[in-house]
């Protein structure tokens, strides 16, 4: 059966700018990080899609890296879905990718050489059956590789009309100011950065990041605001059989699962409970009360996970008291 976007998808999704650039983005945005590589039900990818954009998530995000047991699947699969279903919507979506970590033998596989983002970039287009991304980033820093080289890789994939928009992944404040001078120097359209940030992880907060981002108004989004599943009810009883961390336990190990973890993440619980909201809801609007935040990457195995995630759209302050009892919790 051919598939119908919903009419009413851009009814309740709220969509913000990259910084002083025009290009919006919705305040949750559908990374395919995960579910999306040959091992993963293929029909339940389309319905992950399909229930995004039906609810206004009209951005998509890949790297050339992404899906398992093969890098660059999530990238094939994604193409497939595009052409069979999906063509008809391109111009109402925001499609992203990246290259910066490891993803064929040899010297030119990995960082941030021109060789590698350039070669890297027809790669992905080829795999997705595109002419052009929206945005391409450097997946993350090369400090073996001058600064400029890995800038004017970007620009030219900008000039060559393969990119719309150039991004940053993982840069700290410092590093992307400097690069954000090289960029406006070329005329290269940088709008975004990708980087981690969560109510267990403040790296950002601590390596400049938001300051600079918001300094050089500049665009962030962010990925794994849920700790990789951590920041919601799911483990909250132990650990499910159909849990990330027992099929993969490569980036979230049952060891990182501690007594004190699970008290932090039942005392946060609390919290959301309070407020009448689930922990993930309440642990992705603590990360989009930012300023300096554009919108949040979610994962999805199941359909009704991006359905719940979506309640992060609707405004909901913190009190004073509510982030001091957050902080304090975090930082016990």
């Amino acid at each position: 059966m051919d598939y119908k976007a919903s009419d009413l998808r851009y009814s309740n999704m709220e969509y913000r700018k990259c910084g002083e650039s025009g290009l919006k983005l919705p305040k949750v945005s559908l990374g395919l990080w995960h579910n999306f590589g040959d091992g993963d039900d293929y029909e339940n990818m389309r319905q992950l899609l399909f229930t995004a954009f039906d609810n206004g998530i009209t951005h998509f995000d890949l790297a050339n890296n992404y899906g398992q047991p093969f890098p660059g699947s999530a990238e094939k699969n994604f193409g497939k879905i595009l052409h069979d279903d999906l063509k008809g919507y391109r111009d109402e979506m925001i499609i992203s990718t990246k290259a910066g970590y490891f993803m064929w033998d040899g010297p030119y596989g990995d960082f941030g050489s021109r060789k590698y983002l350039l070669s890297s970039l027809d790669q992905s287009l080829k795999r997705m059956g595109l002419d052009y991304v929206d945005i391409f980033y450097h997946h993350r820093p090369d400090p073996d590789t001058p600064l400029e080289e890995t800038m004017g890789a970007l620009d030219t994939a900008v000039k060559s009309g393969k990119a719309l928009y150039v991004g940053l992944s993982n840069y700290d404040g410092e590093t992307m100011k400097k690069a954000t001078a090289i960029l406006r120097e070329m005329r290269c359209p940088f709008v975004i950065n990708q980087n981690k940030y969560s109510i267990f992880n403040r790296t950002v907060e601590k390596n400049g990041l938001l300051k600079a981002a918001e300094s050089e108004k500049k665009g962030v989004i962010v990925f794994s605001p849920l700790e990789q599943g951590l920041l919601t009810d799911r483990y909250l009883k132990g650990i499910p059989a159909d849990s990330r961390i027992k099929h993969s336990g490569i980036f979230l190990k049952e060891s990182s699962l501690t007594e004190e973890k699970l008290q932090k993440i039942r005392a946060l619980n609390d919290i959301a409970n309070r407020r009448g909201e689930l922990l993930s809801e309440m642990a992705l609007k603590w990360v989009l009360r930012s300023p300096a935040v554009t919108s949040v990457l979610i994962g999805a195995s199941k359909p009704q996970q991006i359905l719940d995630n979506l309640k992060a759209v609707t405004p909901a302050a913190f009190t004073v008291e509510e982030l001091q009892q957050i902080d304090s919790i975090c930082n016990s």
